[in-house]
């Protein structure tokens, strides 16, 4: 059964945790084929064995089949303590017209679910995830916690978010981030879902803020989400549109090709320039087009997590 069936049947995001089981269990199965061959069975059930560990928990059966040594996991294993955070303004929710489709998604769906896969993920590996939702207001935190209760209902507020437009005005990001940075107390590796879009004025201040996330050694990871075709390249046809501004209501009526290198010129400099600052930050920069599906977001967990544990 498709993933679109399940969306429709569902009726949105009501049933994220099948989407999410759904988006894994196809990943996982193209690890098959990927450089990351082999990992797939630590990546579920099992960690590899490392010299000078107790050979208590090794597993001789997956040791026939591979010839590497893995120990199993059990539930009290907490490794990793992830948070995800994520950007609900107004911005977040274009385009509009995106449909229960997974291929039609708009960015605030593509970033929720994700955002659910990877819990899926540490689900699997037993480590606790908390999550931040931010609007035109800080709307929820829930700390680092691994049981499945709590994985629940982070599921929830997850699909509400999807469910619920803000109104309409601007979002300080940086604000939120900075209250986001003080509750992160212990070593986390942070997922942030944003689409960027900020005045001018505050570029600065949300890199300030990406940076007060990075202290207690946190690891940050910034995923850029957006529709590529149109944020980026601008790919519209000529005839004459109106275009608005989600978070101030201000709009302008054009022909598209009129602007249509101009906008380009304009957008590539400014992701460039995201790219950089991340860089002289040393937050990992990830770009997440919305049309191009989660492997590369779920790639990103699995680079870090080796790396963070």
């Amino acid at each position: 059964m498709d993933l679109q069936l399940e969306l429709n049947k569902a009726g949105g995001f009501k049933n994220l945790d099948l989407l999410a089981k759904q988006v894994v269990e196809g990943f996982i199965a193209g690890m098959h084929k990927s450089p990351f061959h082999g990992f797939s069975a630590e990546f579920a059930e099992h960690k590899i064995y490392n010299q000078g560990e107790s050979t208590k928990h090794i597993d001789w059966k997956l040791f026939a089949k591979t010839d590497r040594l893995y120990t199993k996991r059990y539930d009290e294993e907490t490794n990793l303590r992830c948070h995800i955070i994520l950007d609900n303004s107004t911005s977040m929710h274009y385009p509009e017209d995106a449909g229960l489709s997974i291929q039609n998604l708009n960015k605030i769906g593509f970033s929720a679910l994700a955002a659910a896969a990877l819990m899926q993920i540490l689900k699997k590996q037993r480590d606790a995830v908390g999550l931040s939702i931010y609007s035109d207001k800080y709307d929820f935190y829930a700390p680092e916690k691994g049981s499945e209760r709590h994985r629940q209902m982070l599921l929830s507020k997850l699909s509400a978010a999807v469910e619920t437009r803000p109104q309409t005005q601007k979002t300080e990001t940086y604000l939120y981030l900075h209250q986001i940075a003080e509750k992160i107390h212990r070593r986390s590796l942070i997922f942030v879902f944003t689409d960027m879009f900020q005045t001018s004025e505050d570029d600065e201040k949300i890199f300030e803020a990406l940076r007060h996330l990075k202290h207690n050694k946190h690891e940050v990871v910034l995923f850029h989400v957006m529709d590529k075709s149109k944020e980026l390249e601008f790919e519209f046809d000529n005839a004459p549109k109106r275009f608005i501004d989600v978070e101030t209501g201000e709009f302008i009526n054009l022909y598209p090709d009129n602007v249509k290198e101009n906008y380009e010129s304009a957008a590539s400099e400014y992701f460039k320039a995201l790219k950089l600052k991340c860089g002289q930050y040393r937050i990992k920069y990830v770009e997440a087009d919305i049309k191009a599906g989660f492997s590369n977001i779920l790639t990103t967990y699995m680079i870090e997590r080796q790396k963070f544990v």
